[in-house]
Formats: structure tokens, sequence, C-alpha cells
């Protein structure tokens, strides 16, 4: 038996389940362009945790999703994920974001499924799947323009989910596109994939563990007001 408790931070949503080998007992999110994060991860974590009457000390490993994503979110779960990992002496599971999204549209209706994440301006995270979730491209930032993903769209039907395809609908037209907005990583889809990896002992360092950003972080200052 493992019991594994997943945190996903790495969008606006806020995200933290408690899985038994691979089903979830209980979850909490919350999903705000605020991200709440740094205020209600660790309020989440303890309310899973009574809602399945769990103790820390019974659970067997903890998931964190790794990215990319948002620098201040992940770096926000990472550090709440690592804590609980050496505090308890239990390994770290990690997984892929794009990965889990993909896993939320499983279909033998589309010929692709590609996940995506809101980066800078016209930018997005990406990466590109089969109809059943096998992995065709990696993951890439990619500016967004008439001529992405062509290669897939002459192939048959594509699915474009996740909150960086806002950047895509009046870019793209093409008649094989399939569009959903309303999916975001949740801690939900994190159970199995979390699970399977417990099985194989696929655990990272916990010293030396790194979010995948795949940019580098840039801070962002308001401009001088003139006098």
């Amino acid at each position: 038996m493992a019991l594994i408790l997943n945190l996903e931070t790495a969008t606006t949503n806020c995200s933290v389940s408690i899985a038994k080998d691979g089903i979830t007992l209980a979850i909490k999110e919350h999903n705000t362009p605020n991200y709440s994060h740094a205020e209600q991860l660790h309020v989440f974590i303890q309310e899973v945790l009574v809602e399945a009457s769990i103790s820390l000390s019974e659970l067997n490993a903890v998931a964190i999703s790794k990215g990319p994503g948002s620098y201040t979110g992940l770096r926000i779960g990472v550090s709440a994920a690592k804590g609980l990992c050496f505090s308890l002496d239990i390994p770290l599971i990690s997984i892929a974001t794009l990965k889990s999204m993909a896993t939320q549209s499983i279909s033998e209706e589309v010929n692709f499924i590609i996940p995506l994440l809101d980066a800078r301006r016209m930018e997005v995270y990406s990466r590109v799947f089969d109809g059943q979730c096998n992995s065709v491209r990696e993951t890439r930032a990619e500016i967004i323009d008439e001529n992405s993903f062509q290669e897939y769209l002459k192939n048959g039907k594509v699915l474009l989910m996740g909150p960086g395809t806002q950047k895509c609908t009046t870019v793209l037209k093409n008649n094989n596109l399939v569009y959903d907005t309303s999916v975001y990583p949740s801690a939900e889809q994190l159970a199995k994939l979390s699970f399977n990896k417990f099985q194989k002992s696929d655990f990272e360092d916990v010293a030396y563990f790194e979010p995948y950003y795949l940019k580098d972080f840039v801070l962002q200052t308001k401009a001088k007001k003139s006098v």
C-alpha cells in the first residue's frame, strides 16, 4: 500500500490531493489569478489529511508537479514537498506538468494532444502527445503564430488544451483543431502517475532536486513615473 501526498502549484491552480495506491481519497484546490499558493498550500495539505483520516507519519511519499510553469508557484510547491520529505524521511516523486495535463483528455477521437501553459507575451510551454498520451515531441517554449503545430494538423485531429490555448484561438484556424481552455493542472491527475513512479522506485534526490523552469526567471518592475 502507498499513501502519497500530491502537490500541484505550477499554475494559478493551488491543488493538493492524498491518494492510496493511485486512487484519490481527498482533494482540495482553488484556482485564482492572484496565485494564493503561499497562503493556501499548507492549509490544503492539512485539510486533505484530515478528510482522509491520515496523519503525516503515515505518508509513504510526496509527489510534486515539477513544471514548466510559474516560477514562484513551482518554488513554493517544491519547497513544501522537500520540507515534508526531509522531516518524514520519505521519497520525493516529480511529475511533468504537461504530462499530467494530457492525461485529462486521453481520447480515440483525436490524433494529437497538445497541452499549453501560458508563458510571456505570445509564448507558451507546450508538449505533444498522441491520443493515448504517449510522448511525440519534447517540451518547448515557443511563440504562437499562424504556422504553429502545422506538422500535426496535416496528419489528423489536434486537441489544444490548457490556459495557453487562449493565445491560439485568434491566430490558428484549421478544421482539425479542437480547443479546451477549461483544463488546468490538478493534483487529481498526479495520483495515478505518482503511484506508478512509486512502484518503480523512481524517486528524486531530495537535496538536489530543482523544478523544471525551462526558461530563466525574469524580474518585472513597474516603469517609473516621470516627474
